[in-house]
């Protein structure tokens, strides 16, 4: 099982560095994954709430 988790981690890893081509493209990259998880959280609590 830690070999297949690890298998996807370095498969996304390849795939962002793959994808931007600079430093700052790959923070950019991870702000945008960032975003996501705080508005994933964010619905998640609102669900809760109702």
């Amino acid at each position: 099982m830690k070999k297949m988790v690890l298998a996807g981690v370095c498969l996304v890893l390849a795939v962002a560095c793959i994808g931007c081509n600079t430093i700052r493209g790959l923070g950019e990259d991870v702000s945008t994954v960032g975003g996501w998880v705080v508005k994933g959280a964010d619905n998640v609590q609102e669900a809760g709430d109702k």
